[in-house]
């Protein structure tokens, strides 16, 4: 069970307080010691197993202009650092496939060093989504240590639950039945008001359609001059059929992405993403609009998530018997 999570943004703790677990504290990664640990659960930490970690991840995205260097990386020695004092048998980070590119070197570079100096060897694998039930396109690395102190390793990555097309979930699948359901039915379920352009926009195109698909006289400025222009998938409408885009900090906007809804003429609800995301309708969360969405885009999908756990068991079942 959890005994000990942290997060600089108060909604986001608010949320797992609600509906996982109260130790659960606002804290910025720098301040977080063992010690400070004890001092929030009122008493010595135990022996940890596992310890997780979600450095921010924009930059390594290979979506981000600007330079290599970004001071949001510098989180993920901060996790280092606690893995260091901790000694968990195992640690598991998960990030955006750009930490495996050229922007992602330098912390790769880090993470070897350190891993070497403290008896760790770290697994890294690129994981799809929609091969563990997840409805969307998204990929991630994830990265797991396995502490080496019993001179040998037994973890390997999940085998996927769905690794063919045809066994992979759909959109309709995930949010059909919403369609039927009046706002508000469920948790954070209430369709905002497109404006009266991007309502024109969207009553103009079909289910999988992007804003290349939009009539001329609908597009941006930028985009009929350049028809190359990136992020074609920006007011778009997902297919019912189809595996929804990755759910993304800003999916509540539909100038952000192929967040439409497949049929009704409006962006997908909160609720929407969080079923995308796999979080059950009993999950509610807390905070400003702009900001449960930054939740549930951040997020690691539950079901996915749950397939990393149970290999982490497995791997200490083997451990355990070995």
């Amino acid at each position: 069970s959890s005994v000990y999570a942290f997060d600089h943004d108060e909604d986001a703790v608010g949320t797992y307080k609600k509906n996982i677990h109260k130790h659960c504290f606002v804290r910025e990664a720098e301040t977080v010691t063992r010690e400070s640990i004890g001092n929030d659960i009122g008493r010595e930490l135990p022996l940890i197993d596992v310890l997780c970690g979600g450095p921010p991840c924009q930059g390594f995205s290979v979506q981000r202009r600007g330079e290599d260097q970004d001071p949001r990386n510098a989180l993920i020695g901060e996790f280092l650092r606690l893995t260091s004092e901790l000694t968990p048998e195992f640690f598991v980070i998960e990030n955006v496939g750009g930490l495996l590119s050229k922007r992602g070197q330098s912390a790769r570079e880090n993470l070897a060093e350190w891993a070497e100096r403290n008896q760790y060897v770290v697994h890294t694998k690129k994981l799809a989504a929609a091969e563990f039930g997840v409805p969307q396109m998204r990929k991630r690395v994830f990265l797991v240590g396995e502490r080496t102190n019993n001179l040998f390793c037994k973890y390997q990555f999940p085998t996927p639950s769905h690794p063919l097309l045809s066994d992979q979930v759909t959109v309709r699948d995930s949010i059909g039945d919403l369609v039927k359901k009046p706002e508000n039915a469920v948790p954070n379920h209430r369709a905002d008001r497109l404006s009266k352009l991007n309502l024109q926009r969207i009553r103009s195109i079909s289910q999988g359609q992007g804003r290349d698909s939009l009539p001329e006289e609908l597009q941006l400025p930028c985009q009929r001059r350049n028809r190359e222009h990136r992020h074609l998938d920006t007011y778009g409408r997902m297919a019912w059929n189809q595996l929804a885009p990755t759910i993304t900090a800003r999916f509540d906007s539909f100038s952000r992405g192929r967040f439409g809804h497949p049929t009704l003429d409006r962006t997908i609800t909160l609720r929407e993403g969080a079923r995308l995301q796999t979080f059950p309708d009993t999950f509610e969360f807390l905070g400003t609009k702009v900001s449960v969405a930054r939740q549930i885009g951040n997020a690691v999908p539950p079901r996915l998530a749950a397939a990393v756990a149970s290999s982490i068991l497995s791997s200490r079942h083997a451990l355990a018997n070995a």
